[in-house]
């Protein structure tokens, strides 16, 4: 996690007061979700600041550039979704979400009132009543959350501001797949709420979803898009997981270890103990790693639970997730191109769509793809959609360089080095970096040995690689072979005059999943 610099008294103070009374807004949400009939999907919010709602006009004070003063914004939505704005901000709903303790933890004396293990044994019993962890005492668990309060003081601080935007959305989807909603403690735990988190074996997102684990839950990647990162499609994937795990264990903290570690784990756990079912008598039989992760969870919760006993302020950086909207993107688009068309910053767009891995949207005839963003921007985009598409063709056509082609990721591959190969170069031939590389096989130096093999998820296939090895297996140039890493687009693009929908209409094809080795005709068939 990073730690935050701690400001200045008066600037915190500042920060504080607008925190506490500035006016947030929230809308209702009619996104589509694909992976859950149930589940609406949203479109994105912002929070709207102080001078915003005080001052409609404001808007005129941004910097221009040559599209903006062309721009349409009916007034008559606009009035609408100012009283909007302001009938929310009367009802006080974020108030106490928002109130920071101006008193700083190093001014606290570590007295033995605060520290109290009767204390702390009485809130973890409080905790325990109203949930269906088995929460219970031992000196393990205290130390940890004393060793949180005392040293991490910055990190947790700046994951209830995250929390702001997070929790909501966890919550909505927890509560539709019948989860305990303090599940929602377990991102924090895995990815301390930042959902393009990488571990050292490929992990990834709030989750930190496998690339083939997120394949069972139809977590798509490929050179464009990696859904594991998507905050709203991986926290339903991690919903339907964790209750598969539930139906196998029949207990939420044996769900959470095998979560972490796998169900055969912790069938190896029951099986050493004796067949004991309680996670703490299995516990010193679980991996180390497993071992400290229910703790881990515990103490999260604990702090977060009781985060006002403690003195921590929960400030906010970022919008609340009610108050962000989502639209279909109907052509390419890159997010600079929204954040100038919409003055935006670029930041809050990334924030909101991490999924884009390029800061790319693409746009795939069968598989739909969204932007959140802030509600009070979203309306000015929906009206000037033609401008923003006019945009993006217009820069795409000035690149010197060619969009790179979306190709879907089925599989991680294995690399064998060569002679005149070092890792820059095997970087740049599959899209990725070389930190990514060295994390993905575990090297400490940038040396490299004739032969040795390299796993990596590439981000594009090498278009000589894929050209030659499919012109070796196909017998006829009408027909094309299938590789690794292709898709229904990609291949089309290869061949000037044939497009998805030939490909789909000469093959019989009706959704877009394709296999290796799979025949492709490249004309109608007789």
């Amino acid at each position: 996690m990073t730690c935050r610099a701690v400001a200045p008294r008066k600037i915190l103070r500042l920060a504080i007061y607008i925190l506490c009374f500035g006016p947030f807004v929230m809308l209702g949400q009619n996104e589509i979700n694909p992976l859950a009939e149930s589940h609406r999907s949203s479109n994105t919010t912002t929070v709207t600041s102080p001078q915003k709602q005080d001052e409609p006009n404001q808007a005129s004070e941004k910097p221009q550039d040559s599209i903006a003063p062309g721009l349409k914004n009916n007034p008559e939505a606009a009035d609408i979704e100012r009283a909007w704005y302001a009938l929310l901000s009367d009802t006080h709903r974020f108030d106490e979400q928002q109130q920071a303790i101006n008193t700083q933890w190093d001014s606290i004396a570590l007295q033995d009132s605060l520290w109290s293990s009767e204390t702390f044994k009485a809130r973890l019993e409080a905790l325990d009543q109203k949930t269906p962890f088995h929460i219970t005492y031992n000196s393990s668990l205290e130390q940890i959350v004393r060793s949180y309060l005392k040293n991490r003081r910055p990190q947790l601080e700046r994951l209830m501001g995250l929390s702001h935007y997070y929790f909501p959305m966890f919550e909505e989807v927890f509560a539709q797949h019948g989860l305990p909603l303090e599940m929602k403690y377990l991102a924090i735990v895995e990815s301390a709420l930042v959902p393009t988190a990488t571990s050292r074996v490929g992990a990834r997102g709030l989750w930190q979803f496998m690339f083939q684990t997120g394949k069972m839950f139809d977590l798509k990647v490929n050179s464009y898009v990696d859904e594991r990162c998507n905050p709203l499609k991986s926290t339903v994937a991690a919903a339907e997981y964790l209750n598969q795990l539930y139906d196998i264990l029949d207990d939420w903290d044996l769900a959470l270890a095998a979560y972490n570690s796998g169900p055969g784990n912790v069938s190896k756990a029951i099986r050493r103990s004796g067949g004991r079912k309680n996670y703490w008598n299995i516990r010193s039989f679980l991996p180390r790693e497993t071992a400290g992760y229910l703790p881990a969870f515990y103490a999260t919760m604990y702090i977060f639970e009781y985060a006002k006993e403690y003195g921590l302020s929960q400030t906010n950086t970022q919008p609340h997730y009610v108050t962000t909207d989502t639209v279909q993107i109907k052509q390419t688009i890159a997010l600079s191109h929204v954040a100038q068309l919409t003055q935006t910053p670029q930041e809050t767009l990334e924030f909101l769509n991490p999924e884009y891995t390029l800061g790319l949207i693409p746009y795939i005839e069968d598989r739909p793809y969204f932007l959140r963003m802030p509600v009070n921007d979203l309306g000015l985009l929906v009206e000037n959609q033609d401008s923003l598409y006019g945009l993006a063709r217009t820069d795409f056509a000035q690149r010197e360089q060619p969009l790179p082609e979306l190709v879907d990721q089925n599989n991680r591959i294995r690399y064998r080095v060569k002679s005149g190969d070092y890792l820059g170069k095997i970087a740049n031939k599959y899209g990725v970096s070389v930190a990514q590389i060295k994390r993905w096989n575990g090297l400490k130096s940038t040396e490299l040995r004739i032969g040795q093999r390299l796993t990596i998820i590439p981000k594009r296939i090498p278009v000589n690689q894929t050209t030659t090895s499919s012109r070796t297996k196909n017998n006829s140039k009408d027909v094309y072979v299938v590789q690794r890493g292709d898709s229904l687009w990609g291949i089309a693009q290869k061949f000037p005059g044939i497009t998805l929908e030939d490909l789909k209409k000469w093959n019989d094809i009706s959704g877009s999943e394709i296999k290796p080795g799979m025949a492709l005709s490249l004309k109608p068939r007789s």
